[in-house]
């Protein structure tokens, strides 16, 4: 009878830790919402929401199953925009060479199918923020820096009013300075070694095409010494002179108004939006490059940007290539510095500047762009541009003789006055001593 009390104490509190096991069981159980008789959402919106879930946590390859699957099973789905959307979100998210690829198809055919969406804008500029994280360097191949112009300059002009607008706008000044930066490497390096006619060739083009690039100052520079000393003191006047206009803060410009005084050519007037433009520029602010920066910027594969302009009008023409099998120098060749000014675009096809070997032993080859005899090139705007039609051979004098400022056919210097001719150059490709002497001296920046 003793032990009853204690047996039915011990049973009590069995039975009191089973219903509160039961309990906690049953609140940790979960119920299958997808299942559950009381849910009413459509299957399409459950799978995109699952989907959505999956890539917020990672899960990219399982998130694009699903959406591929709303994408087959429900073609008429309302969420199917959002679908294909979120797919090339992913791969963008995800990151890597060949997931930029598949994202960039992703936007594309987004586009495509669905132009009229205010999606579409978004998915224009992720196109080209695709091409612009893929850019290396600029003296790297620079494919992906023309994509990314391509596409920021379509964005703009598709989309102008868009509220990505600004931001796609300072996307293409940044690309824009990367691609002037490549030209100018190439141009700096010939002009150093003293190879005069290919250096005129990239500047001629970097000064043309791009003007907010931020060493184009620095281009003019150049290219006003390598025509004055080819002799050509009316080509090399237009591009001083396009210094004291378009870049009146510059540097050069105490240097350039001087040459101009020198060789006796007014000294035009700065062009006061000119002027608002590179004080804006000055003021603008921008990050400090420190030794450390400089130090650790030569492990970094993306080009530094931290120079590009932050105001005016980026470049929206598309580039002209060069014919096939032409030289970049050729008669048919028009880059050139145009007359516009700095804050405006400089639209491709104006006159490109002259020069002449008529009289200049180092002057670049005779296949540049000559300007009509007896005139000069303007002060404030494009230099003379070349009277001979694209491709034609030099013409001859009456007497047999080549016209002076053209060259013969035959593979020889023009004739001199006294009927003697000098020899060209060695089929060898060696350069004269003359030449060989060229330009040293290096200019700072």
């Amino acid at each position: 009878m003793r032990r009853f009390p204690l047996l039915l104490l011990c049973a009590l509190m069995l039975a009191d830790a089973s219903v509160c096991t039961a309990q906690i069981f049953h609140k940790k159980k979960k119920v299958d919402k997808s299942t559950d008789s009381t849910n009413t959402v459509e299957p399409d919106k459950l799978l995109y929401d699952r989907a959505a879930e999956d890539i917020k946590h990672g899960k990219h390859e399982v998130g694009r199953l699903g959406l591929q699957t709303l994408i087959n099973t429900y073609p008429d789905s309302e969420y199917l925009a959002k679908a294909k959307l979120a797919i090339a979100d992913s791969y963008y998210k995800e990151g890597g060479t060949s997931n930029i690829t598949q994202a960039i198809a992703g936007y594309k055919d987004f586009i495509v199918f669905f132009p009229f969406l205010p999606e579409a804008a978004y998915a224009q500029m992720q196109v080209a923020m695709c091409n612009y994280n893929e850019m290396p360097k600029a003296d790297r191949d620079n494919t992906h820096a023309h994509l990314a112009e391509e596409e920021f300059q379509t964005f703009l002009s598709k989309y102008p009013k868009d509220p990505l607008a600004p931001d796609a706008q300072q996307r293409l000044r940044e690309v824009q300075e990367v691609l002037g930066e490549a030209q100018f490497r190439i141009g700096y390096y010939y002009y150093v070694k003293g190879d005069r006619r290919a250096s005129a060739g990239r500047l001629m083009q970097l000064v043309r095409r791009y003007p907010l690039y931020s060493k184009t100052d620095t281009a003019l520079w150049m290219l006003g010494d390598i025509f004055e000393k080819s002799e050509r003191k009316d080509v090399a006047g237009g591009y001083y002179a396009a210094i004291v206009k378009n870049y009146p803060l510059s540097k050069y410009d105490a240097d350039a108004k001087a040459k101009l005084v020198a060789f006796g050519v007014p000294v035009p007037q700065a062009d006061p939006k000119a002027v608002a433009w590179m004080t804006a520029e000055q003021n603008a602010p921008r990050p400090k490059e420190s030794l450390m920066h400089r130090g650790i910027g030569v492990f970094h594969s993306g080009p530094d940007v931290h120079t590009a302009a932050h105001n005016g009008s980026p470049q929206m023409e598309a580039e002209n290539d060069a014919l096939p099998g032409t030289d970049i120098l050729g008669g048919g060749n028009r880059s050139g510095f145009g007359s516009n000014s700095i804050v405006g675009t400089v639209s491709p096809g104006q006159s490109a500047p002259a020069a002449s070997t008529a009289g200049a032993e180092d002057a670049p080859a005779a296949d540049t762009p000559a300007t009509s005899e007896g005139t000069t090139a303007p002060v404030g705007g494009t230099p003379a541009a070349d009277a001979t039609a694209p491709g034609t051979a030099a013409t001859t004098a009456t007497d047999g003789t080549a016209p002076a400022g053209t060259e013969s056919t035959s593979g020889t210097e023009p004739a001199k006055t006294d009927g003697t001719t000098t020899t060209a150059a060695p089929a060898n490709g060696k350069e004269s001593s003359s030449k060989k002497k060229g330009l040293k001296k290096l200019i700072p920046w």
